[in-house]
């Protein structure tokens, strides 16, 4: 009797131990969402304190002017869904955000805060910005005065090992770099697919450190090994990314990377470490590749993405990513204009 009762306790325990993990995660996961949220708005999470129902109404507020209905996790959802993927035939925020960046500057700045990016638009076709009125709203004044027609996305499909070129957008040393450091990347020109936008100039590109090598026996210098990840185009589908052989050729290719990284750096990229298929090797303790760097990186798979038709009055302010290598049909020409 007291051994059943023993183990109906130790059930019990357990039962409420996984409750209060569940109940844990689901909080963690309700806050991380606001927070995404609110830095994909704002630049940074909330600071000026309050519980999660004022930051989600704020949030609605800034964007829509009013709070909306439903539950919390609801309006969460309904918030990332308008900000990051959009709905059947009506891009998201971000994408449109991306468009009206494109259009009046030649490139996007997906690092600032979405609040930030449209007041600078306005900024710069008005001299002012409009603040106080909804983000929403006031990005779709800016699209109507910079487009002459709404934004809409169309399916693409982008070929593999479709070649682009990319710039470093951090500086990277081999004496510092530590295993998992994220590595950034923005793509140097538009990537486009004949007369649809793929990805504008500017667009981030991820990567990490995927080991680093300390100087060993023997004047071995210290290696730092690179892997790419994604390329994050206007629509919510990320691209996976390496480099692979077509983009080794490219290097080669490209006089402007001898003359920014050095030869000893095209070598590497040439060659390729052996065991990381797709990678870039840096080598050497005071090794220091610049902000600005270039290199070309090309896409893992055929990829689907939501992509921008360009209206046929808009088409020459394209600026096709330069691309040496890579397969390219007579239909579709990938970073190259038709």
């Amino acid at each position: 009797m007291k051994s059943s009762q023993r183990g109906m306790r130790i059930f019990l325990a357990l039962v409420a131990t996984l409750v209060l993990a569940a109940s844990a995660c689901a909080e963690e996961t309700v806050f991380q969402t606001l927070g995404e949220i609110e830095y994909l708005v704002y630049g940074q999470e909330a600071t000026q304190g309050g519980g999660l129902v004022t930051r989600l109404g704020q949030v609605e507020k800034d964007l829509f002017g009013r709070e909306l209905p439903g539950s919390l996790s609801e309006r969460q959802q309904s918030l990332l869904s308008f900000l990051k993927q959009g709905s059947a035939g009506q891009p998201s925020f971000l994408f449109k955000l991306g468009v009206a960046e494109w259009a009046v500057l030649q490139q996007v700045r997906p690092e600032m805060a979405a609040a930030g990016r449209i007041g600078d638009l306005e900024k710069q076709l008005e001299g002012a910005s409009q603040d106080g009125k909804p983000l929403a709203m006031r990005l779709e004044r800016l699209t109507s005065m910079l487009l002459p027609e709404p934004i809409s996305g169309r399916p693409a499909e982008i070929p593999a090992q479709t070649v682009f070129k990319v710039e470093l957008g951090q500086t990277l040393s081999a004496k510092t770099a530590k295993t998992g450091d994220p590595v950034k990347m923005r793509l140097a020109g538009d990537l486009t697919l004949g007369d649809l936008l793929i990805a504008p100039k500017g667009s981030i590109v991820t990567g990490h450190v995927d080991s680093v090598q300390p100087p060993r026996s023997f004047g071995r210098k210290a290696e730092v090994r690179i892997a790419f990840d994604k390329l994050l185009p206007l629509g919510p589908e990320p691209v996976a990314v390496f480099m692979g052989e077509r983009a080794r050729k490219a290097a080669k290719a490209d006089d402007s990377i001898v003359a920014a990284a050095g030869a000893s750096f095209l070598g590497l990229v040439l060659l390729g470490p052996v065991g990381l298929a797709g990678g870039l090797l840096v080598r050497g303790d005071a090794t220091v590749l610049q902000e600005g760097t270039p290199f070309y990186l090309e896409t893992a798979e055929l990829s689907s993405v939501t992509s921008y038709p360009v209206p046929k009055g808009l088409h020459g302010m394209l600026n096709p990513v330069d691309m040496k290598a890579g397969p390219v049909s007579d239909d579709v020409r990938g970073g190259v204009k038709p």
